[in-house]
C-alpha cells in the first residue's frame, strides 16, 4: 500500500473531494436531506466553518476551515459518513473484505485533501468546486446547479450570477 501522508494543519483550510463506493449511484442528491443532518450531525459535537460545498449525485467537493487548535478533518469526516450510512438501508455491494470489518459499501474509504496554501489557492478551489455540475455536463450554468454554496455567494456579491459558463461561456482554471 502506497504511505500516503496527510496534511494536518491545526486552524487550516482544506479542499476535499469524497466519492461514492459505486460512482453509478446517485445517493447523495437523491438522499440530500440525509447528508444535509449528516454534516449538522458532525459540525454540531466537532465545530468547523463550511466555507464551500457542491454535492454531485456521486461525489461531493468541500471547503473547510477547522477551529484554531484543531486538525482533526478525518473525525469529522468518519461522523459525517457513518451518520450518512446508517441512516440508509441495506442492500448495497458489499466487497468481502469490507464485509470482515462490518463495513457498509456507501462511501469510498479514502477521499481527497488539500490544504489550501494562501488566497489565490483558495479561490481557485472555491471556483473548481463551484463548476464542478457544468465540468460533469449536470447542468450548463452554474446558477442552475442546486446544491450548492455558489447560491450563498452570488448573495454574499463573491460571484456574479451569470458566472461559470451562463450562455455557453466557458471558465479557465488553468492547470490543475
Amino acid at each position: 500500500m502506497t504511505n500516503y501522508r496527510r496534511s494536518f494543519v491545526a486552524g487550516g483550510s482544506y479542499f476535499f473531494t469524497v466519492n461514492l463506493a459505486d460512482r453509478r449511484r446517485r445517493l447523495l442528491v437523491e438522499h440530500i436531506d440525509l447528508l444535509r443532518a449528516a454534516f449538522r450531525y458532525a459540525r454540531d459535537r466537532y465545530p468547523f466553518l463550511l466555507d464551500a460545498v457542491v454535492v454531485l449525485p456521486d461525489h461531493l467537493h468541500a471547503i473547510w476551515t477547522l477551529p484554531e487548535l484543531d486538525a482533526d478533518f478525518a473525525l469529522r469526516w468518519r461522523l459525517i459518513k457513518g451518520f450518512f450510512s446508517r441512516s440508509l438501508p441495506r442492500g448495497e455491494r458489499v466487497s468481502p473484505s469490507r464485509a470482515r470489518k462490518g463495513e457498509r459499501g456507501i462511501w469510498q474509504r479514502r477521499y481527497w485533501e488539500h490544504t489550501l496554501r494562501d488566497e489565490a489557492d483558495l479561490a481557485r478551489h472555491f471556483d473548481y468546486l463551484h463548476f464542478n455540475p457544468v465540468k460533469h455536463g449536470h447542468v450548463a450554468r452554474v446558477c442552475d446547479w442546486p446544491h450548492s454554496t455558489f447560491h450563498r455567494m452570488v448573495r454574499l456579491g463573491a460571484y456574479p450570477e451569470d458566472w461559470g459558463g451562463y450562455n455557453g461561456a466557458p471558465v479557465d482554471f488553468g492547470e490543475r
